[in-house]
């Protein structure tokens, strides 16, 4: 990190620190990742109680915040400040964090580049991030979330990005809210905070187009790549040879492709690898030649909709098995989006379908011509595709974070 005055960060609480320390060199929340100069943020309850950890471990000061989010991006702020880094802040309904990792891994290979881990989008995860910036960053790339009106804004106040990209529009977080409409000016918040002569990539979305009004910065649009591997940016076309085929994922690649351009990264026709973050389309081959598509980390109907298609290319001819938990937070609508994805499984040839958690049930209404079966946990999912499993099945596993059916694929795995 680059280096911060511990009196810069006395004022935001009660402040321990080594009676040799005058700055600090890192920020963490965690005392287990503590490395010696670090900056200790007791963030949350009881966070006080690891400050003697964090000490021992080295860190050169511990905070206890008054404010954990507003002390957290205060400190963030002021790195931001220091740096020369181009900042690129992506948010967007899904695919926020494959684009990340997408971007990240083209823009690696040209400049100094440091991006979120995982997918640390939120009030605590966007400062760490701010937070690893070093001297010499060329490139930061940020992951912005929201769960409602205001908080992409309030991210972006302290983040301050030079470009921003919404990789699309989609119906979440509708509990908080209401309509599809309000997560696109949720989202376009994002553009509003762009600086003079910044730019904002964006979607060809209808529902973007009253926030694109502005004349002091440059808008650029992404459609959808009609062919694998080929990828048209403005007049040039590139030809990429990739570790992954979903065609979602290519438009999050067309996405990705257009920021290295605004920044003036050179992307060459050639291999491109992705290491997607975890629990994100992994692939996993089991026993008896069977493909299990782990795609649980989260899920709403465009989410959905994309791993059922993506399921169904890898499958081919083969037998189709989709575990699916329910998708949360849609709000009035829910029941709808859920008997949607239901029909769409219907329509993709899914053989079997486990439905996962109480409105998961609704997936079984209307999809007709499949097996369908219902279960409340996990646990209890993993045991009913044990009894059905084939060889050489394809299955994939996705729904909300919260059914948490990582735990399909890890029993599988065992």
């Amino acid at each position: 990190m680059i280096p911060l005055e511990l009196e810069l960060i006395e004022p935001l609480g009660r402040l321990h620190a080594r009676p040799w320390a005058t700055q600090c060199t890192g920020v963490q929340i965690d005392s287990r990742r503590i490395e010696e100069g670090d900056l200790f943020v007791a963030a949350g309850p009881g966070g006080e109680d690891f400050v003697r950890h964090a000490l021992a471990r080295g860190a050169a000061a511990a905070l206890v915040p008054g404010h954990v989010h507003a002390a957290l991006a205060t400190i963030a702020g002021e790195v931001r400040e220091r740096s020369s880094a181009r900042v690129v802040a992506i948010t967007g309904a899904t695919g926020k964090t494959t684009t990340k990792d997408i971007l990240a891994a083209l823009c690696a290979r040209h400049v100094r580049t440091i991006a979120s881990e995982g997918n640390y989008n939120n009030e605590l995860g966007v400062p760490l991030t701010l937070c690893r910036l070093e001297p010499d960053t060329e490139v930061c790339i940020t992951e912005l979330g929201m769960r409602g009106i205001g908080q992409i804004a309030w991210l972006a106040s302290f983040t301050r990005p030079d470009v921003g990209l919404i990789t699309n529009v989609a119906p979440v977080h509708l509990e908080l809210v209401e309509t599809v409409a309000n997560v696109a000016r949720a989202k376009a918040e994002l553009i509003d905070a762009l600086p003079e002569g910044g730019t904002a990539v964006v979607p060809d979305e209808p529902l973007l187009e009253p926030y694109l009004w502005r004349t002091d910065i440059e808008i650029r649009r992404f459609g959808h790549v009609e062919e694998p591997g080929v990828f048209r940016v403005g007049e040039r076309t590139i030809r990429l040879d990739t570790n992954y085929t979903a065609r979602h994922q290519l438009d999050n690649t067309l996405a990705a492709l257009v920021v290295c351009d605004v920044l003036g990264i050179p992307v060459a026709d050639g291999e491109l690898a992705v290491d997607f973050s975890a629990l994100r389309e992994e692939e996993i081959t089991l026993p008896g030649d069977v493909l299990l598509i782990n795609d649980c980390y989260n899920a709403n109907p465009l989410s959905m909709r994309a791993a059922l298609e993506h399921l169904a290319e890898r499958a081919g001819p083969r037998r189709r098995i989709a575990v699916l938990g329910e998708m949360a937070e849609l709000g009035a609508s829910s029941l709808e989006y859920h008997r949607g994805v239901g029909a769409l499984a219907a329509e993709l040839g899914v053989a079997e379908l486990i439905a996962v958690g109480p409105l998961a049930r609704e997936y079984e209404a209307e999809a007709n011509g499949v097996s369908t079966r219902h279960v409340a946990t996990a646990d209890d999912a993993a045991a009913a595709l044990e009894a059905i499993l084939r060889p050489r099945d394809v299955v994939l596993v996705k729904g909300s974070r919260a059914v948490g059916l990582e735990a399909v694929a890890a029993k599988l795995s065992r």
